[in-house]
């Protein structure tokens, strides 16, 4: 009240040169000001320990009046301040109980000192029932109750017989309730934290009903001081990475008071879902909040954060499973395991349950944080070749590379089951190589940004170029191969023209006949399908990005084979041209793209089954002829119930 009358800038101003006190609260009395919002009239009544109790009454018309309160003995305050506000007509909203617990429950919460809301409630009590009311009963029941006396034999205890009568009556009862209730567990160190006060908070700020997955309790000191307590939900909010990136499940605090939780840059987007608090003494109260969004405080805050939870994460991950825990020495059998990552989960239950739900958040910050990116790469989980039903992470992938193996071999596709059946892996698979399988969309914009991890480089096994580690021999009857079918590869390019860039002899195949390669720094031929299928895609702007694909023949393969004998006859054979459009087409299905010309292509699989079933292709197509069988005769319909009744009835020449 001492600041009301005057304004505080200049004397704010003269401090901030002086570097005296500069923090902003109670310098303008702009906090108390704000009543007036919703008050047309406010009264403050205050004692003081050596002064007489007075009132301060203003209705924010420029002028305001202080006396003395007439009303001081009957009503007296002992010490202190009661500031009562004569609201709007359109402001009697905060008069509901309900009303206030929310706006108090939102930014007051933690705070230290504990708020009461006064509340009336009915509540039923017993009262006696006085003797005129008593015999007034009696008197009507007598009648009725006189024959069941005679019949019944009422046997009372001595203290039965001195206990009154009593009825239900109901009752306004005033009571004062503690609305912040909860307790800022922030402000405590770690170990003066229960495990049970953790999980109240958290479903206190998360409004969930099961506690958290993880969390992290810590402090912030140097240049910003600040306290935080981050969760990790054990599920993914249904809208994750959905709309504007906002963290708004991160609450910000400055000194117990809730500022607000609808931050862009508190969080990165890819972690949206980590819920908590963080409290600050640096920040100051009543700035706004697009001055808080430039703070060098807040990028420091976020910074950390950002650090705190990857190091959380890290935790899960590095978690033992129950069965480590118990066995300290290493045996033949767990070595046997190691060997086979099929056989066991490679990590604890937390982190299996963790990737399930947040894979997706954590991908993406390997696409959007750089500076991130190696600790990111290390929480990276797949399904492999040799893992099964399991997942490996890339530490444990090199740790089962062969010798010699210089790559980490990867292969997007659809989904798990169609790479496991690839044409592509089958030349990898029969060398022994484990490969990591892409099979989530999202695998395709995140991993090309690690180009590599440990040292090791990432070769895709359906990108040209790919190189197996083959030995000297190998290599030469590779390349002695490749001149063996340079009229094959050259023939085959002049036939599909533009359809691919080039033609060569595959290093990867064994059984089938070819397969298409998308360029080395291009698209990814199942990048091209999840771009093709894009709502708002343009498929001029995508066109650029598909890169020319690279047809590889298999030459052990006997359609091949047969191809190489017809062209060395003739060049120019139809059949063999037939067969090498169809020969791509299938290639283009089996790296999960549609042919350009699906009505040419299914009439060339026609004819391909009619040959198999020795049919001639040119046999026309005739209609069959149908002998229809004769159409039966209509039975009599049967009468109604009333006509049957009439039928049985004798006419009238029978009576």
């Amino acid at each position: 009240l001492g600041t009301i009358a005057k304004s505080g800038t200049s004397s704010f101003l003269e401090k901030l040169k002086d570097g005296g006190d500069v923090n902003l609260i109670g310098q303008f009395g702009v906090g108390f000001y704000s009543v007036y919002l919703v008050a047309d009239k406010v009264t403050v009544t205050t004692k003081h320990n050596d002064d007489k109790q007075l009132i301060w009454e203003s209705t924010a018309d420029s002028s305001f009046t202080i006396r003395e309160d007439p009303d001081a003995e009957t009503n007296p305050l002992g010490r202190g301040t009661r500031v009562t506000l004569h609201l709007k007509d359109d402001c009697k909203e905060f008069t509901e109980p309900d009303k206030l617990k929310e706006l108090v429950k939102k930014y007051s919460e933690f705070i230290n000192f504990p708020i009461m809301l006064k509340t009336t409630k009915e509540v039923e009590e017993e009262v006696p029932v006085e003797e005129e009311e008593e015999e007034t009963e009696k008197k009507e029941g007598e009648d009725e109750d006189e024959e069941k006396k005679e019949d019944d034999l009422d046997i009372k205890d001595g203290d039965d017989a001195d206990k009154k009568k009593t009825k239900k009556v109901k009752k306004e009862v005033v009571e004062f309730n503690q609305v912040n209730s909860e307790k800022a567990i922030w402000t405590k160190s770690p170990k003066d934290v229960e495990e049970s006060e953790y999980n109240s908070f958290y479903k206190t700020i998360s409004k969930e009903s099961e506690g958290p997955l993880s969390k992290m309790h810590f402090s912030a000191e140097g240049e910003i001081e600040f306290r935080s307590i981050l969760f990790i939900p054990k599920k993914a909010p249904y809208d994750l990475l959905e709309g504007k990136a906002k963290s708004s499940s991160i609450k910000l605090y400055v000194r117990r008071v809730f500022i607000t939780e609808e931050f862009e840059d508190l969080m990165p987007r890819w972690l949206s879902f980590v819920k908590g608090v963080v409290d600050s003494e640096d920040l100051p109260l009543n700035v706004s909040r697009e001055q808080l969004q430039t703070s060098k405080v807040l990028r420091v805050i976020k910074k950390k954060l950002v650090t705190k939870t990857l190091e959380m994460i890290r935790k899960i991950a590095e978690k033992k499973k129950p069965s480590d825990e118990n066995e300290d020495d290493e045996n033949e059998e767990e070595e046997e395991k190691e060997s086979d990552p099929a056989a066991e989960v490679e990590d604890h239950e937390d982190y299996v349950t963790f990737w399930k739900e947040f894979s997706k958040a954590i991908k993406l910050g390997l696409y959007e944080d750089s500076s991130n990116r190696t600790k990111l790469a290390k929480l990276l989980r797949f399904y492999s070749s040799k893992s099964g039903d399991n997942l490996t992470s890339l530490e444990k992938y090199i740790s089962r590379m062969k010798k010699g193996q210089k790559s980490i071999y990867y292969i997007s596709g659809e989904t798990k089951e169609a790479v496991e059946k690839s044409p592509y892996l089958e030349r990898l698979r029969k060398k022994g190589y484990e490969v990591l399988y892409y099979v989530d969309p999202l695998d395709e914009y995140a991993m090309p940004q690690l180009t590599e991890f440990k040292g090791f480089q990432f070769a895709g096994a359906n990108k040209e170029n790919l190189k197996l580690e083959d030995d000297d021999l190998e290599e030469k009857k590779l390349k002695k191969m490749a001149e063996m079918y340079k009229p094959v590869t050259d023939w085959f390019k002049e036939t599909l023209g533009s359809k691919v860039e080039k033609a060569v002899v595959s290093n990867r195949l064994l059984e089938t006949p070819a397969i298409l390669v998308s360029s080395q720094y291009g698209w990814s031929t199942n990048m091209e399908r999840i771009m093709k299928a894009q709502t708002m895609g343009s498929n001029d702007r995508s066109s650029s990005m598909v890169a020319q694909k690279t047809l590889e023949i298999n030459p052990g393969h006997p359609v091949i084979k047969e191809i190489k004998s017809r062209i060395e006859k003739d060049s120019s054979d139809q059949d063999a041209k037939d067969m090498a459009s169809t020969m791509f087409d299938v290639a283009l299905v089996q790296a999960g793209l549609t042919p350009t010309d699906p009505h040419n292509f299914a009439t060339r699989l026609e004819t391909l089954m009619r040959l198999g079933l020795g049919v001639s292709k040119d046999e026309a197509v005739e209609d069959p002829e149908v002998e229809l069988d004769p159409e039966p005769e209509p039975e009599p319909e049967a009468p109604a119930e009333g006509e049957e009744k009439k039928e049985d009835e004798p006419s009238k020449e029978e009576l």
